[in-house]
């Protein structure tokens, strides 16, 4: 994390004792930017790349994706995480986008099919938790995705209901035992605009705005709350 101060006062450029620099520090004549190191994990997904292109404006962004990026990173893999954390260092918030899941019939799912979405949205997201506390700054945060079909199961998302409703539970539990200030959290979105090839599995669903996902993650991200399941429907 860095921080910025920037004086706003009419005499700037003039000399500054040592005791009015004091002074100015505490009051508005500054004001103090905060600059954050964010992993964006799933950045050259759908919502990866917004996001990224949206936090990039104020914030470092690391992006980290199972193709491209600027790490490697395969989240079903705790090997591959933690290699991605060796190489960022310390960081002050990670974002989840990545949850790969198995879509199709209930009648031809079977355990292979159904791990899909346990050693990837579901485990894969846990395990970047249970890794990255050891990595993450003091009052930093986790946001990871889970989703609408938690509570509103559609045709052929069985395994991304059942890994969505494991994410959820994850955060609420994670978030009365992460030490040091850490915050965590689940932003929850139904089908998004950017993402027209899933409207059919959605019927009657108002595709949620890549305005409004960006607000969810902002909410997480430099909010206060911890153990939230924002949800953006």
């Amino acid at each position: 994390m860095f921080i910025i101060q920037i004086y706003t006062d009419e005499t700037q450029g003039a000399a500054i004792s040592d005791r009015k620099l004091e002074a100015l520090l505490a009051s508005s004549s500054f004001l103090t930017i905060i600059l954050m190191k964010i992993i964006m994990v799933g950045a050259t997904g759908t919502m990866g790349r917004y996001l990224t292109a949206a936090f990039e404006k104020e914030h470092e962004i690391i992006k980290a994706s199972s193709h491209g990026g600027q790490i490697k990173v395969d989240i079903t893999s705790p090997h591959s995480i933690k290699n991605m954390y060796e190489k960022v260092g310390p960081f002050d918030a990670l974002i989840s986008t990545a949850g790969p899941t198995h879509v199709g019939p209930w009648k031809t799912m079977a355990d292979k099919e159904f791990r899909k979405g346990v050693d990837g949205k579901m485990m894969g997201q846990i395990n970047l938790v249970l890794i990255g506390q050891h990595y993450i700054n003091p009052k930093g945060s986790f946001t990871l995705i889970s989703g609408a079909l938690t509570y509103e199961p559609q045709l052929n998302f069985a395994n991304a209901s059942a890994a969505n409703g494991a994410i959820e539970g994850f955060v609420r539990a994670a978030a009365i035992e992460l030490e040091n200030g850490i915050r965590i959290n689940a932003v929850s979105p139904t089908v998004i605009e950017n993402s027209p090839q899933y409207f059919p599995f959605f019927p009657g669903d108002i595709p949620v705005t890549m305005q409004q996902l960006e607000y969810g993650f902002r909410k997480s991200v430099f909010g206060s709350g911890t153990g939230q399941i924002i949800k953006l429907y």
